[in-house]
């Protein structure tokens, strides 16, 4: 075994009186922004992935369980929450909180010590960033369950661009100010906007690391093995037809909303700019996503299709032989 994979092993290792030490001294009051990175466990994200798709188009949650280390989250494993959700938000009735007492009671009759430090919850097809709602809920965690930490997922972006559309969030105390810093831009559906610049500067989003055990490796080594061939049959341009199509309505109304804004006149100039700016990169980033999957398809028949056209091209040059 290498060291890195020692190492990562070792995130896995829970001391009961050292974490409740660290806790106790309660570093986080200290800094608004103590916490600077999250580390999860390739299981935890594979769970909350399935479990956010299995979902749509309706929000799900769960909550993360784990530990903390010197301004580092550290996620081993997520169990998901019987809640009732709405295609734009979630939330935890008393079933699903008597659930969640009971699951972390068991977790720890049988050697799981790790406490709950979080929550994770999907944004199916407008990316991921914390709602009015979801500042609200986060808030109040970390005014009574700290250290807590907000983890949001967009399992119908994942399909479609092909990679995890994931993001870790930490809101800020009420009487806090932060600085005005440039957050990478990402694109957000029309009736969403609004709900996301309101509240936009009321959190701050963490970087993420993704790791895993000797065991894990196994693990997915075995689950690659029976499922690889999914991915050969399945297409995000197929898969993904109804948001795909509701990403080309959203860049219509946006781009009548720019140049409604742009006619006003020179005041509103920079303004419509701005937005006609927002636009272009949101349409290039669905062009690039489309471009994906049709290259990805075009391989695809390239490789399983080409063997059916040979003897029919074999046969066209025996007969352009015979007649030469």
């Amino acid at each position: 075994m290498s060291k890195s994979e020692v190492a990562e092993d070792n995130l896995y290792s829970y001391n009961v009186e050292e974490h409740n030490n660290f806790c106790d001294k309660r570093p986080w009051k200290k800094s608004a922004k103590y916490f600077n990175s999250v580390k999860i466990s390739s299981i935890s994200l594979l769970k909350m992935v399935m479990h956010c798709t299995q979902g749509v188009p309706l929000e799900v949650m769960g909550l993360l369980q784990g530990k903390i280390e010197e301004h580092v989250f550290i996620i081993t494993d997520v169990f998901a929450l019987p809640v009732e959700g709405t295609e734009t938000r979630v939330n935890a009735q008393e079933e699903a909180l008597g659930y969640m007492a009971d699951y972390l009671e068991q977790c720890k009759e049988v050697g799981r010590l790790e406490n709950a430090v979080g929550w994770y919850h999907s944004h199916p097809g407008y990316g991921c960033w914390l709602s009015g709602v979801d500042v609200t809920t986060q808030n109040l965690q970390q005014m009574y369950n700290e250290p807590w930490l907000a983890i949001v997922v967009d399992p119908v972006r994942t399909i479609s661009s092909g990679k995890v559309e994931i993001g870790a969030f930490r809101t800020y105390p009420k009487d806090y100010v932060p600085k005005d810093e440039e957050s990478q831009y990402q694109t957000i559906p029309l009736e969403k906007i609004e709900d996301f610049g309101v509240h936009a500067r009321s959190y701050y989003q963490l970087p993420i690391e993704f790791f895993k055990s000797s065991l894990d490796k196994k693990l997915l080594d075995l689950l690659w093995n029976q499922y690889w061939l999914n991915t050969l049959s399945t297409s995000p341009i197929i898969t993904n037809k109804d948001f795909v199509t509701g990403q080309i309505k959203d860049l219509t109304r946006k781009l009548e909303n720019a140049q409604q804004t742009i006619g006003f006149g020179r005041q509103y100039q920079s303004k419509g700019e701005s937005q006609l700016r927002k636009v272009s990169k949101d349409g290039s980033k669905a062009a690039i996503e489309q471009i994906n999957g049709l290259v990805s398809q075009v391989v695809k028949n390239s490789l399983f299709n080409s063997r059916k056209q040979l003897p029919k091209r074999r046969k066209k040059q025996r007969r352009k032989k015979k007649k030469n």
